[in-house]
């Protein structure tokens, strides 16, 4: 495929209960791109709305460079990204309301109802389709440049992995702002020319009218699945809806392995976990034909290679021992947005250094253990994955959410401490936790240290964002 949306005139676009299908959807999409004529680079302010799908697909289709901006990003944010990236103007609704951050750049509307001729994609495959924003965790972010082949490699590589086809449709309520809502959920049914059901706001009940319609596949992060998973507990409607997909996905965060056996027996289905990052795009997956392993991401996707290194750079034998996560990729970003010294950095001859940490089994199945900045613990010489004893700590029934990390220690160089959320009016106390986790594991791994929370800080994608449980 030349074009990056050649399904366009085929596909079917809702977002929030206003859609838009075939050749209607391509005049809309050609609408905006002619709007955008003579533009090289805009921002996208990305609501969840029909007017961020429709302007991302004709910045697409126009050969427009875009930069999508989160709503919840604060001032400093949108001001360094903004001013990084210097987008000719911001795209979105007639009625944004844009924060004053934004007021130095001109608006281009998108009205959903505006028509005209479909635009014929001549943009070079080499061309940048989108400047995606780091969440800037070590330092500010970073403006993540990926080509249009980019994109076209792995969206058809996903394709190859979930058998996805134009007879898929999408449900989902992921942010628009990020790969997993934006590329996959929106740009992803719009190549193959399927649909997107997109319900604007998450709700358990939401998913569920959209799988009970035309959806067969869907998208969402663990926090989603958590809380679909309870409400298909308890109403046997949401339950249903689930056991009707064709394909049920996961990523952007760890889903406790428990989560999957609960869904399996609730719905039936057996969902699929997918790894991947912006600089990458989506590196592994289980594939539809495959198993669906708990606290595994898949193997690698078409056009993947991945190797687990030591602290050295020297490649890991498949087994049981951890390592840094390095890949070869065809959907690769092409650098850091005029940071060229960050961009050398993440590279070692040749080889992605994803800054997460796991091990490859000897049939290529991936596990990963968390970054190597925050999740990698050297406590008493051993390395310790900061992942597998939140899995152990899941593991224990009053447990409903876990995180762990490093602390520094004069006598083992880092010990283990964990923070947890605790089932309501559970007797469980810290040492029968802590005994629960030595059962499961190597006892080196069981935590020195237990804070209780009422609750894990985290992004809009579910992750928990631990740096802030040491503030």
């Amino acid at each position: 495929m030349t074009a990056l949306l050649p399904g366009l005139a085929r596909a079917s676009l809702e977002v929030a209960g206003t859609r838009v299908d075939g050749d209607d959807l391509a005049r809309a999409v050609g609408a905006v791109a002619r709007g955008l004529s003579g533009t090289a680079r805009v921002a996208l302010w990305c609501e969840a709305r029909i007017e961020t799908a429709l302007g991302a697909a004709g910045a697409i289709v126009g050969g427009v460079e875009l930069v999508p901006l989160n709503p919840a990003s604060g001032d400093a944010e949108l001001v360094h990204e903004t001013g990084d990236s210097a987008p000719a103007a911001v795209l979105c609704a007639a009625d944004a309301e844009l924060p004053a951050a934004l007021a130095g750049l001109p608006r281009i509307t998108v009205d959903p109802a505006d028509r005209a001729e479909p635009v014929a994609e001549t943009a070079a495959p080499d061309a940048t389709a989108l400047i995606v924003y780091t969440s800037g965790t070590t330092g500010p972010p970073k403006g993540v440049v990926l080509a249009r082949r980019a994109l076209a490699a792995n969206l058809d590589a996903l394709a190859d992995a979930w058998a996805w086809t134009a007879d898929d449709v999408v449900a989902q309520a992921l942010p628009l702002f990020h790969v997993h809502g934006l590329v996959l959920g929106v740009l992803g049914p719009l190549r193959l020319g399927g649909g997107v059901r997109h319900a604007g706001r998450f709700s358990p009940e939401a998913i569920a009218d959209r799988l009970a319609g035309d959806a067969t596949v869907l998208f969402a992060v663990p926090t989603m699945h958590g809380r679909l998973l309870a409400s298909a507990e308890a109403d046997p409607r949401v339950a249903d809806a689930l056991r009707r997909a064709r394909l049920v996905v996961s990523g952007s965060a760890a889903l406790p392995a428990r989560v999957h056996e609960a869904y399996a027996a609730a719905t039936g289905q057996r969902i699929i976990e997918r790894y991947g990052m912006s600089e990458a795009l989506m590196i592994a997956s289980a594939r539809h034909d495959g198993p669906r392993i708990p606290g595994a991401v898949g193997t690698a996707l078409p056009g993947v290679r991945i190797r687990i290194v030591d602290d050295a750079g020297v490649p890991v034998p498949p087994g049981e021992a951890i390592g840094d996560v390095e890949i070869m990729s065809d959907a690769l970003f092409d650098g850091y947005l005029g940071n060229p010294d960050a961009t050398a950095s993440a590279f070692r001859d040749g080889w992605f250094r994803t800054g997460d940490v796991g091990s490859l089994d000897a049939d290529g199945v991936l596990r990963l253990v968390g970054r190597s900045s925050t999740d990698l613990i050297k406590t008493g010489g051993y390395r310790v994955g900061a992942g597998e004893v939140e899995a152990a700590l899941l593991e224990h029934p009053d447990v409903l959410e876990a995180a762990v990390l490093g602390l520094s220690d004069d006598d083992l160089g880092e010990r283990i401490a964990a923070w947890v959320v605790i089932a309501p009016g559970s007797p469980l106390s810290d040492d029968e936790l802590v005994q629960h986790v030595a059962d499961l594991l190597a006892p080196h791994k069981r935590p020195r240290t237990i804070t209780r929370v009422a609750e894990l800080p985290r992004n809009a994608l579910g992750k928990v964002q631990k740096k802030r449980l040491l503030v």
